[in-house]
């Protein structure tokens, strides 16, 4: 097996799995709190992508010229609007049915998700949307006596730092505040944590939003990363991220990173050395093994029923 091409690939998996791995923390977020899996995810990844293109092109037409302070303020304005779509999704197609019986939310959420990805169809068309190279260079990090180099790309150097970061921080905010201690006690007993004090309507609202943040740094990562977005990505990157978040176990921050990671390699090394079309089949075939194996996930705990 060539060395070099198979780093090659290493890093182009991790770079990939990394924002899999984003959208798979909202995923997992929701369903650790809520119990339910939030079907328009994905596509609140696909508005985020958007959002980033609009703004970019809404800088550049004033002149704006500085590539750190052109990304800076894409990156908050994604979130913020993002945030807010994320935020709508769960006023509207959640909060309403929480107590209606289990399939009434999740129908809801993939009738929000055709809402959202027609949405984008017809307000920026059905065509992809592109971006010139924003983030360029890179890095020759060794090359072969027949000429191949293993390339680290600036862009993939910033897509995976930034996911560190979030990461980070997302555990920092879950583990050590006020909200991180609301969203703990929300997931073991919403009832419960209602007769503590807990604003339990405020708590499952902000992971919506957190959610709907993260999934916009995947959007903007993927458009830094690939170049191009469109109205359709939202389903494809949705179903890979569901996929990883409950190949790293469903409910698990870190599994949900795991799982990005693992979709990503799969998809990867799978491109790399085997047929390209079957390489959906082969992430989704490691997930049927593993769950009949492991049926809780990499890293999910068994579900307790209460009684």
């Amino acid at each position: 097996m060539d060395f070099p091409y198979l780093s090659q690939q290493l890093i182009n998996g991790l770079v990939l799995g990394s924002i899999y791995g984003l959208i798979a923390i909202g995923y997992t977020m929701v369903y650790g709190i809520v119990g339910m899996i939030n079907f328009a995810h994905g596509d609140i990844f696909m508005i985020g992508g958007f959002i980033a293109v609009i703004s970019f092109v809404i800088l550049v037409s004033i002149g704006l010229s500085s590539v750190p302070l052109i990304l800076l303020i894409v990156l908050v304005v994604a979130m913020v609007v993002t945030a807010l779509y994320g935020w709508t999704v769960e006023r509207m197609a959640y909060r309403p049915l929480r107590h209606s019986f289990r399939l009434a939310p999740m129908l809801s959420a993939i009738g929000m998700s055709f809402v959202l990805s027609n949405y984008a169809q017809v307000t920026q068309g059905s065509n992809p949307k592109s971006v010139p190279p924003i983030i360029t260079g890179g890095h020759t990090l060794y090359r072969s006596a027949d000429d191949f180099g293993i390339q680290l790309s600036n862009v993939q150097i910033v897509v995976v730092i930034t996911t560190l970061v979030l990461l980070s921080l997302l555990t920092y905010l879950v583990r050590r505040t006020r909200l991180g201690r609301d969203m703990r006690a929300c997931e073991q007993d919403q009832t419960m944590a209602s007769l503590l004090g807990v604003d339990v309507d405020r708590t499952i609202s902000m992971t919506f939003v957190l959610g709907a943040a993260l999934a916009a740094v995947a959007g903007l990562m993927y458009l830094l990363y690939y170049g191009q977005v469109d109205f359709f990505m939202g389903f494809v990157a949705g179903i890979k991220a569901f996929t990883a978040a409950v190949l790293g176990g469903i409910g698990s921050l870190p599994g949900a990173m795991l799982g990005g990671l693992a979709i990503g390699l799969i998809e990867t090394l799978w491109s790399a050395y085997l047929p390209v079309e079957y390489k959906d089949v082969a992430a989704f075939s490691v997930l049927i093994v593993v769950l009949i194996f492991m049926p809780t996930g990499l890293l999910g705990r068994p579900e307790v029923e209460k009684v």
